[in-house]
């Protein structure tokens, strides 16, 4: 009887071991968790199992432990969302930015001279460069002149970058290395004179003329800048960012670093409209890696609110000499949707002012002509008159929104406007209502880089502090399910890369988020509290470290 146990359980574990041997194998099978997948049924799982970057599959974790063999990462209970997807940034200029001083919080003109005298003693470059001032926070809320810079700096080239990139104030000597004098051809809308004298202050395409006449760094120091961006984004949960706007030589240095591992970051660029980008990248079609997507143009029809340059149908409120700046003539805007249609790219084109989105709704009506899925996009689509809105649903038109755009400018926004235009600005939800989806994103570097911070402006229409009571324009504010799906499978939709991420579901990318706690779940006065914890590209761990 002892002999025939034995050997019983001799032939069980030989059972066992061949059955063992059978499961397929996986790199890695997370397990123990809340799983949020974000496909079309809203589906939570506890576990899930990745092999080469992908995901095979999910389920229970009874269910995925029995299936699969490979290495086991308990989360233990946590929560574990889609990679967050940035819709519209500016990587490369965030990049740029860490060799800049930070002027963000500045609170006068006093306090950024003061802050770039610190900078010029610490920083050995040739030119000088800050950026995030803005004067809507100053106690006089007026733009500076380039006086008292070029006292402190007469003899080095000095550039200040506003906020929200639309406006910059250049001393004496940038201007002159730039070649940027009185007799240039930028009108007085876009390079300021006073008593017959350019101020310093630049917009539009003469802040973007001074912008492009900075040096760039050496390969050497952009490739450490790119890769310190890349870090700071993981540590916020972004898997994915869409570039607003890049340039040749930008998007294939990208490419080969992506290429060789030295940056592992996904990428959406959109392309500037250039000859150049023309001739290499749209006449050869739409071009797709695992970790790149050029597939867009991106142009501006107008400026910023904040700089009075976004075009409106009526004056400033606050400014009546001021209307805004169309910073692209209509023609040109229509060579470019002409060449996006011929080569199957899409169009997106900023445009804050209602009148800068009236023009491009109407542009684009003439190609697209009805219902399609072209997805073509207004970007920001900040101002939007109650006559138009129907047109992005007439002509399926995308509104690519940022959400805390308008947690950041509430404090103003109606001495710009008006109480009757305010009140149909930053209409997220109205927007969302013509198509049934969007794409949010942060604007970063001009917004914080945190996704979590654009799903709390969606969903509670408030700023960090909880201001203000009741939320800004609640009645235009997203539900938490919207909001988590615009900065995942929209915001992957938005660039027509939703088949291969955006949610957890077998063959797509095992891009994911670990957090502390749930979005959906806790309370909206709890959601700035969360926490990233890990970040994973295709199954490997950017950020955070399994305890």
């Amino acid at each position: 009887m002892r002999t025939f146990q034995l050997f019983f359980i001799f032939i069980m574990m030989l059972i066992s071991a061949a059955s063992a041997q059978e499961k397929p194998q996986a790199d890695l099978l997370v397990t123990g968790g809340r799983i949020y997948s974000v496909d079309e049924k809203n589906s939570v799982y506890e576990a899930m199992a990745i092999r080469e970057g992908k995901i095979l599959a999910l389920g229970t974790s009874k269910d995925i432990l029995q299936t699969w063999s490979g290495k086991i990462m308990d989360v233990r209970g946590k929560i574990i969302f889609p990679g967050f997807i940035d819709a519209h940034s500016h990587f490369y200029g965030y990049a740029l930015g860490f060799q800049q001083a930070d002027l963000t919080g500045t609170r006068s003109f006093d306090e950024v001279l003061a802050k770039m005298q610190l900078w010029s003693a610490k920083y050995p470059g040739e030119w000088l460069v800050g950026r995030g001032w803005d004067h809507n926070t100053w106690l006089v809320k007026e733009f500076p002149d380039r006086k008292r810079l070029d006292e402190m700096f007469p003899d080095r080239p000095v550039v200040l970058i506003r906020i929200d990139g639309h406006v910059v104030l250049a001393n004496g000597e940038a201007l002159k290395r730039a070649g940027i004098a009185k007799e240039t051809a930028f009108s007085s809308a876009e390079a300021e004179e006073k008593n017959g004298h350019l101020t310093g202050i630049l917009s539009e395409n003469a802040a973007d003329f001074m912008r492009n006449a900075i040096p760039p760094p050496d390969r050497k120091s952009l490739v450490a800048l790119l890769r310190e961006a890349e870090g700071n984004c993981f540590a916020a949960g972004l898997t994915t960012v869409n570039d607003a706007g890049t340039d040749k030589k930008i998007i294939l240095l990208l490419d080969s670093l992506q290429k060789s591992g030295d940056l592992s970051i996904r990428l959406s660029v959109m392309l500037n409209p250039t000859e150049e980008n023309v001739t290499f990248f749209m006449k050869n079609g739409v071009y797709r890696t695992e970790k790149m997507t050029a597939g867009a143009v991106k142009m501006y029809a107008d400026g910023s609110l904040g700089s009075r340059t976004a075009l409106l149908k009526q004056p400033y409120s606050d400014d009546p000499s001021k209307s805004g700046i169309l910073a692209n003539p209509e023609d040109r805007i229509r060579k470019y949707c002409e060449l996006c249609l011929k080569y199957g790219f899409q169009m997106n084109i900023h445009a804050i002012g209602d009148s800068a989105v009236a023009m491009v709704l109407h542009i684009y009506g003439d190609y697209l002509k009805g219902k399609n899925d072209l997805r073509w996009r207004i970007e920001h689509s900040q101002v939007v008159d109650p006559a138009d809105i129907a047109l992005f649903g007439k002509y399926s038109v995308i509104p690519s929104i940022q959400a805390t755009h308008a947690t950041s400018d509430m404090y103003w926004a109606g001495s710009r406007l008006g109480q009757s235009r305010v009140a149909w600005a930053y209409a997220y939800g109205a927007l969302l209502q013509q198509n049934g989806w969007l794409p949010n994103g942060t604007d970063f570097p001009i917004e914080k880089i945190n996704p979590l911070n654009t799903f709390y402006a969606a969903v509670a229409r408030k700023d960090l502090k909880g201001f203000p009571e009741g939320g800004f324009q609640k009645e235009n504010s997203l539900t938490r399910e919207q909001a988590l799906r615009s900065i995942t499978i929209w915001a992957a939709k938005g660039s027509f890369d939703e088949g291969r991420k955006g949610s957890l579901e077998a063959g797509k990318f095992a891009d994911f988020v670990i957090l502390n706690q749930d979005l959906l779940r806790i309370p909206e006065e709890l959601i700035p509290q969360t926490k990233v914890l890990e970040t994973f590209v295709g199954g490997i761990r950017m950020f955070g470290v399994t305890k």
